[in-house]
């Protein structure tokens, strides 16, 4: 299977920065599709921000103009660089990879930004 590592979470002030990173390692597989979801407590899992293999972009409302995503494609890798955090950001972000058309999904990692 396709193994995804997360790291990059912890625990911030507001309008402090943090940036995530999730690898995708396993054998002959190709990356489809790359992007962060997040859950905040007691709340729905939504779609933070994706990234296509063509470099195309799609962000939450409430992420615009703070949060960019990124990958590196030699390291099958996608960023999330998360500035001016707010308290209600504050969720578990899990990473999601499309990889050979299969669905795959980070354990998770937690983002506090204190209030």
């Amino acid at each position: 299977q396709v193994q995804l590592v997360e790291s990059g979470g912890g625990l911030v002030q507001p309008g402090g920065s943090l940036r995530l990173s999730c690898a995708a390692s396993g054998r002959d597989f190709s990356i489809n599709v790359m992007g962060w979801y997040r859950q905040p407590p007691g709340k729905h899992r939504e779609l933070v921000a994706a990234i296509a293999s063509g470099g195309f972009t799609n962000y939450a409302d409430s992420v615009k103009g703070r949060f960019t995503i990124s990958r590196d494609n030699a390291k099958n890798t996608v960023y999330l660089q998360m500035n001016s955090l707010k308290p209600e950001d504050t969720a578990v972000y899990y990473c999601k990879v499309v990889a050979s058309w299969v669905d795959y999904w980070g354990k998770g990692t937690l983002v506090t930004v204190s209030s």
